[in-house]
């Protein structure tokens, strides 16, 4: 009985010390640098867009994640610039859910460049621009900050590694890794995405398609390509 005891009491402290210490990460406010609605018009075009009010809203869920998620330069300086854009590339996709958070991911890695899947940063072969971590790295996203940079500066296609891997934690909040964000998807019309993810990419494998062909690699990176083409610019 005593043992018992001891466990609960010992569960008990764990969960008022999670508490806490979520308490104080949520509500630790860091504030956004002086010209930073200059930043946001200048480099992303989806703010732009947006009303005053919308505008507002949109400051204030940058200011949040901010103060939620750590960014964390690797070999690379991270400037305002950075992380107004990394913020920007998480609200984008969930904009219109007022109150979405992103409770598996605590940290932002960001790397001067491309880098390997052994996280090397120097050589040839670095074919990598952005990944969202899995075992040691479970809940970190790695993204370099030349591509962060080159999303929102060339409005002329419709890549952003922001976005992408933003929409693959998306993907992954519901625990799997497969293309359809249950999360956000009423249950009713899971099926209907799975058939036109298979359609859409058996279309793309047999006669091309002006969405980049790397989202017919399989559904996980279909979601995340079809997302990044939508949101990057709603008007093509």
């Amino acid at each position: 009985m005593l043992i018992i005891f001891q466990v609960l009491f010992v569960f008990a402290w764990i969960v008022i010390i999670t508490l806490i210490v979520y308490k104080r990460r949520t509500e630790e406010s860091i504030p956004l640098p002086e010209n930073y609605q200059e930043l946001l018009t200048d480099y992303v075009q989806f703010y732009r867009q947006l009303d005053e009010e919308a505008k507002e809203k949109f400051e204030k869920r940058i200011e949040h994640f901010l103060s939620a998620v750590k960014i964390t330069g690797v070999n690379a300086v991270v400037e305002d610039l950075d992380r107004l854009l990394i913020a920007s590339g998480a609200i984008i996709p969930v904009f219109a859910i007022p109150d979405w958070q992103y409770i598996n991911l605590h940290e932002v890695l960001l790397y001067p460049g491309a880098f390997n899947e052994d996280f090397d940063q120097a050589g040839s072969d670095r074919p990598i621009a952005g990944m969202v971590g899995t075992g040691a790295m479970q809940h970190v996203m790695i993204i370099t900050k030349w591509q962060l940079r080159q999303g929102f500066i060339n409005n002329q296609d419709a890549h952003n590694t922001a976005i992408h891997e933003f929409v693959h934690l998306i993907d992954k909040m519901d625990g799997t890794f497969d293309g359809v964000p249950e999360i956000i998807l009423e249950r009713k019309y899971v099926e209907r995405w799975k058939q036109i993810m298979d359609s859409t990419i058996s279309r793309m494998k047999n006669h091309g398609s002006d969405i980049d062909m790397y989202g017919a690699t399989n559904p996980t990176e279909f979601f995340a390509v079809v997302s990044e083409y939508f949101l990057n610019n709603p008007v093509y």
